[in-house]
């Protein structure tokens, strides 16, 4: 395809669906080919995509490919999702419910789809002007989590401040697409749905991201999320050097003055055994920062309260 960029309006973006990876990546090159037009599309427009172009954007097999474009004629004809908008007459927010395509197709001899997005998705892929999110297709090309792909369009709405508003519980899970009945609890939504699609977006992607975890009382009520660009890390990396070292020589004194203040931090809080008294998650916090590998994880917040990195030169001069 000439042109990986994918563009969607930030209604879409927030948008709550779920899309499984396959299908979430026809629908990209289907966004690409919209905008390669160079004139927008209508709801009547086809757009056709074809396996060479799947399997060439996704690293996979034509055979892959294939099944893709045909499974697609059903499964990503039922999927629907939901969306906020302004009713004009009332100037009042209303949930749409809408269809991705209405209309889809497969040509088996020629091994090509032929899409045409419902109407009200036209406008939130072409001719935008403002409140759009734009991220090159490569990038999320090798994630394999519908919900890293999901996370990593959610971020990139933010990519002009680096970090996202703290996002409520309800309102994330339901742009990740899960339905109220999955993944209930808090673990089983870290460790099956969450911390994968970190994993896969620090590994796969331009960027990387960690979160912050906000409570109501005992319970989680969101998450705040923070990314750089890779190349930007660089630097920051070399300042961790620097702290690594200097860690070496933090007196026991300053490693408890410092792990007391890190105990009433609240983004601290998911590495708490949560029935321990500050105190004793204190203590604890110490011990951590005995780790160089902790230290490191630590870094960011130790910041936070002050802490400030020693240069080798410093130190070694005394």
């Amino acid at each position: 395809m000439k042109n990986d960029l994918v563009v969607k309006g930030n209604i879409l973006v927030n948008a709550s669906y779920n899309l499984e990876v396959t299908e979430q990546r026809l629908i990209l090159l289907s966004i690409i080919r919209a905008r390669e037009t160079g004139q927008g599309i209508t709801s009547d427009s086809k757009l056709e995509i074809h396996a060479s172009d799947y399997a060439n954007c996704f690293n996979v097999t034509k055979e892959a490919a294939y099944s893709a474009l045909k499974n697609a004629v059903h499964n990503l004809f039922e999927r629907k999702f939901s969306f906020k908008d302004n009713h004009i007459d009332t100037d009042k927010d209303i949930v749409v419910k809408s269809r991705w395509v209405s209309r889809i197709a497969y040509i088996d001899d020629l091994a090509v789809l032929e899409v045409t997005f419902a109407p009200d998705v036209v406008p939130l892929i072409t001719k935008l002007e403002k409140h759009f999110t734009s991220y090159q297709l490569k990038q999320v090309a090798q994630l394999t989590s519908k919900y890293a792909i999901r996370l990593y369009e959610v971020l990139m709405a933010w990519k002009s401040t680096g970090k996202t508003p703290i996002l409520e519980i309800a309102d994330f899970r339901s742009q990740l697409g899960l339905e109220v009945n999955e993944y209930q609890k808090m673990i089983n939504f870290k460790n099956r749905v969450l911390e994968p699609a970190i994993q896969q977006i620090n590994d796969l992607t331009d960027i990387a991201v960690q979160y912050e975890q906000f409570k109501s009382g005992r319970s989680i009520s969101g998450f705040q999320f923070r990314f750089k660009q890779k190349n930007e890390l660089i630097q920051v990396n070399n300042n961790l050097d620097n702290a690594l070292y200097s860690a070496s020589k933090m007196t026991d004194p300053q490693r408890h003055m410092f792990a007391h203040k890190l105990s009433e931090l609240p983004e601290m809080s998911k590495y708490s055994h949560g029935t321990e008294s500050y105190s004793q998650f204190a203590v604890r916090i110490a011990e951590m920062l005995r780790d160089p590998i902790q230290f490191k994880e630590l870094y960011p917040y130790l910041k936070k309260v002050g802490y400030q990195a020693s240069t080798q030169k410093d130190i070694m001069n005394g």
